[in-house]
């Protein structure tokens, strides 16, 4: 047939073909298929292919794909990553997605960043971690050997450990390799804190003494206790140092020169706590910058206003319950903005702004958890058996740890959280060092480490 005679016929038949019913359509593409070769078939194939399977995802303006990418969760995007180079190049793109995928899992996001592989990365670094954590596989344990007896206070800053034991020493240890940097000879320690230069300890023997690490020499000892020091803060920009005792009472130093600037009274049990922290919001009773001192004991936590030492009055005294057979847990988290401590009845913040109490969590599973760290996103927390992590957006236990038989203090200062920024949020760097120290029955130090991701 000619080209002209078949472009005739092909009008006339579209146009009877279009005039048919459905069905009829049907049987007369059924029939025509009856009639075709291999050639035919193949082409058909071919077309029909393009004409159903129409890539969406490619056609549609990219404002558009990362509108629908949206509503897929994570783990469907990774599966249509393998679908086509182009559709795993659009989805790896859409910055957004992921960044709220790695939010999802306490992810800590710098939105600076707007490299559109780099969260996608991120996010598989995430989820892993998260998995080893779901699996009690994100850490590992250690331990440091070199006291002669029991060890009572530890303090960790920086990737060091400070011990201080009944052998009438204290040791800085290097967390990273095992190693002690420096080791002095101390009276028995109950309480320590150190910087670079300097170790401050509280004592059995009712003081508080200042060393120097470099020579090992007592450079000041405070005098004026009558019960031990059961803890110890100090800030060198006041030149202030402030301690707690088993005389329930609380005493402000001058850290220079060793002299007592007040001591502050009003507990009615041992003070096992003090912490110097510079407020963060403002209320009627301090502004943003004013240093503050809490101070704590079984039943109460006071909060006293740094930096009028003179008749100085407690600003608020919070509890949980005025039933004395509910005791506050002896570790406190103070950051300026919130205070938080536990208890048998749960784990309570306070708003510092107000003195309000935001919320109380509690775990019906496990009873007695106490608090080691407290963040935005997740609180480390443990019982005599394990370690957990919570997240605090859903107020869940996502993973424990194991524990040994570590050796118990009603005060708290045989134990102590490590590194505590992850808390706010992993970054993926933050998952390293120090989460966890005891000490134990044998004099040892355990260790709890985060686990490189591999």
């Amino acid at each position: 047939m000619e080209r002209k005679d078949f472009e005739t016929w092909l009008d006339n038949i579209s146009v009877t073909f279009l005039s048919l019913t459905d069905l009829q359509k049907n049987e007369t593409l059924d029939h025509l298929i009856s009639l075709s070769g291999a050639a035919q078939l193949r082409h058909l194939s071919h077309d029909l292919e393009t004409l159903l399977k129409r890539d969406f995802l490619r056609l549609l303006p990219l404002e558009l794909s990362f509108h629908l990418l949206k509503w897929l969760d994570p783990q469907t995007l990774l599966t249509c990553c393998l679908v086509s180079k182009q559709w795993n190049k659009v989805i790896s793109a859409c910055t957004e997605v992921w960044q709220t995928a790695c939010k999802n899992l306490g992810w800590q996001i710098d939105d600076s960043v707007q490299d559109a592989l780099h969260w996608k990365k991120v996010y598989l670094k995430a989820i892993l971690r998260m998995k080893q954590l779901k699996d009690h596989e994100a850490f590992e344990t250690s331990s440091l050997i070199g006291h002669s007896a029991r060890v009572y206070a530890l303090y960790y800053k920086d990737g060091l450990l400070c011990t201080g034991s009944d052998d009438l020493s204290a040791k800085l240890w290097d967390v990273s390799t095992g190693q002690c940097v420096y080791g002095i000879q101390t009276h028995t320690c109950a309480a320590v804190k150190f910087d670079e230069q300097k170790l401050v300890t509280g004592s059995f023997d009712n003081t508080v003494a200042c060393w120097e690490w470099s020579s090992g020499a007592r450079t000041q000892h405070f005098r004026g206790h009558t019960g031990a020091v059961f803890s110890v803060d100090y800030n060198d920009e006041l030149d202030i140092l402030v301690s707690g005792s088993a005389d329930f009472t609380v005493k402000v130093w001058a850290l220079s020169a060793g002299t007592c600037l007040n001591t502050l009274t009003g507990h009615t049990e041992w003070v096992t706590k003090v912490v110097l922290q510079k407020c963060k919001v403002k209320s009627l009773l301090h502004s943003p910058g004013d240093y503050i001192l809490l101070s704590a004991d079984k039943y109460e936590i006071k909060i006293w206003p740094i930096g009028r030492e003179i008749n100085c009055k407690c600003l608020k005294t919070l509890s949980v319950s005025e039933d004395r057979s509910i005791c506050l847990q002896p570790r406190l988290h103070f950051d300026g903005k919130y205070i938080v401590c536990s208890s048998a009845l749960g784990l309570y913040q306070w708003d510092f702004a107000s003195y309000d109490i935001l919320r109380v969590i509690k775990t019906p599973e496990i009873a007695n958890l106490a608090l080691l760290g407290f963040g935005e996103i997740f609180a480390l927390l443990f019982d005599n058996h394990y370690l957990y992590i919570m997240d605090l957006r859903t107020e869940s236990l996502i993973s424990r740890w194991p524990l040994p038989e570590y050796r118990k203090s009603k005060r708290g200062s045989s134990f102590l959280a490590g590194e505590a920024s992850w808390l706010n949020g992993l970054d993926g760097h933050n998952d390293a060092g120090l989460v966890f120290a005891t000490s134990m029955p044998d004099h040892s130090i355990h260790l709890v480490l985060w686990k490189e991701r591999g």
